[in-house]
């Protein structure tokens, strides 16, 4: 697997890879409305999205992570998404750090960003991706079965919570041969939005 950064596009959605001009957009996002982090392990309320942003830029720039900047078809921001966890050994990659400005959750914009992120992941070389949440957040866990990912089960006590409580994770998977008919029923899906 050969991931690499590379901006992505589709009538729905485009990703650009963090670049430091993304910086403003996305703190305002972040903070119109800081409750849609609630399930985030990254204590963005306390700290501000500035700080989580620089974390973000320092892991991209370790190779670690390709953090996506979300935009919608009319130029706004309205979140990130990240390639993380990145395994080329493995040939497997998680996609996560992904959070929607409330207004675009439910709409074209998460299936649209998610059929580009797993597009490349396979092209580029990917066997397997990995999709986690807190047990908890049963919207983003709800979101993973309707795009078609595989649950595979929860990890108990797998990470500390900005609280320092403890965070049991919901893990999902789509496999290189899950992949075509995944992307159909995505395409499907977002045909159905126009």
């Amino acid at each position: 697997m050969e991931l690499s950064a590379a901006t992505l596009a589709n009538a729905h959605v485009r990703l650009e890879p963090f670049e430091e001009r993304h910086r403003d957009g996305l703190a305002a996002t972040a903070h119109a409305d800081l409750s849609i982090f609630k399930h985030m392990p990254y204590p963005i309320a306390e700290r501000g999205y500035g700080a989580w942003f620089d974390q973000l830029r320092a892991e991209q720039e370790e190779d670690r992570w390709i953090p996506h900047a979300v935009i919608a078809p009319d130029g706004a921001m309205v979140g990130q998404s990240c390639y993380i966890n990145i395994r080329p050994k493995d040939a497997c990659v998680e996609i996560g750090g992904t959070w929607y400005r409330r207004e675009a959750q439910g709409t074209a914009i998460n299936p649209a960003a998610k059929l580009l992120l797993l597009g490349h992941a396979f092209a580029r070389g990917a066997e397997r991706v990995e999709l986690k949440t807190d047990a908890l957040n049963m919207h983003s866990r709800n979101a993973m079965l309707k795009l078609g990912c595989t649950f595979e089960g929860v990890m108990r006590k797998q990470m500390r919570r900005p609280d320092g409580t403890w965070r049991d994770n919901a893990w999902f998977s789509v496999v290189r041969e899950d992949w075509p008919e995944l992307k159909a029923r995505i395409e499907t899906r977002l045909a159905a939005l126009d």
